[in-house]
């Protein structure tokens, strides 16, 4: 197989499993599209093994296999998503060791770690989302890259927050809580729920809860999104995008904390093109 190939592969895991970051990749020249797409894919599988139902041990065992097989990446890959993303190294210069920390935060994910305190969670953040940050710049390229890398990791943190948000009911009931023990104290909450899934505690303090939540995730856009100015056109557009679809995603949270704890939150199509469609208006400027 040819690195054509694989990057087809990458790009249609892009299309099918990525239904936030898609409208921000797709703004990308071919190139960089294909780049991207293939850290995504390699990304997405590292994930779905952190979110997978099974042994842990088993599932370790094959956070382990990637880690040994992008130690040992090169010409001739018969894993059409690694042979993509050899071929975007060669032509990028993403930082690939920074998939060694997204293993490491699934592996927690794995393990079943809980965080006391908010600057234990940000590690993990770090690890899981400000290492795709990271990543990504390695393909868009920036001004000033030393600049550039810790706003790259801040805007990921960002998007983590976003992620644990609107995920809080579904990671409760699959026995994963990522809100720091320290703030679940401090608003009078244990996440715990009835026989249904619904949670128990009383609505008023899950709601302030969430919404303290989502005052510090804005602090980390707000630092995160000067990223735009250090990059070109096409890259600016695609990180405005993405940022743009999560940060409306955090302020309907914020808005109805009740109805994001009761059900996955998202956002309409529309309103998402509608988005992608600013950023590219906002990056012509």
């Amino acid at each position: 197989m040819t690195p054509s190939h694989a990057y087809r592969l990458c790009e249609q895991i892009v299309r099918t499993r990525a239904r936030n970051f898609s409208y921000g990749i797709r703004l990308l020249p071919v190139p960089k599209r294909q780049a991207l797409s293939a850290v995504y894919a390699l990304a997405r599988r590292i994930d779905d093994i952190g979110d997978t139902d099974g042994p842990a041990e088993r599932r370790l065992d094959e956070l382990s296999d990637i880690r040994e097989d992008l130690r040992r990446i090169g010409p001739g890959q018969t894993n059409l998503v690694l042979l993509a993303l050899d071929d975007a190294a060669r032509r990028y210069p993403i930082p690939l060791r920074a998939f060694e920390e997204l293993i490491d935060g699934c592996a927690a994910d794995v393990r079943g770690t809980m965080y006391q305190s908010f600057d234990e969670l940000l590690g993990y953040c770090r690890c899981v989302a400000g290492s795709i940050g990271r990543l990504s710049l390695g393909v868009f390229g920036a001004e000033d890259h030393r600049e550039a890398e810790p706003l790259a990791d801040a805007l990921g943190v960002a998007l983590q927050l976003t992620n644990i948000l609107r995920d809080v009911r579904e990671d409760r009931l699959a026995g994963r809580v990522y809100l720091p023990a320290e703030d679940l104290e401090r608003f009078g909450c244990t996440l715990a729920v009835d026989a249904g899934g619904d949670f128990t505690d009383p609505p008023e303090r899950l709601a302030a809860l969430v919404r303290h939540e989502a005052a510090r995730a804005r602090d980390w856009y707000e630092e995160g999104t000067r990223l735009v100015r250090l990059l070109d056109r096409r890259s600016a557009a695609c990180t405005m995008a993405m940022a743009g679809i999560y940060r409306s995603l955090l302020d309907r949270i914020a808005a109805d904390p009740a109805s994001a704890l009761a059900a996955r939150s998202s956002l309409p199509t529309w309103r998402k093109t509608a988005i992608a469609a600013r950023a590219v208006a906002g990056a012509r400027r």
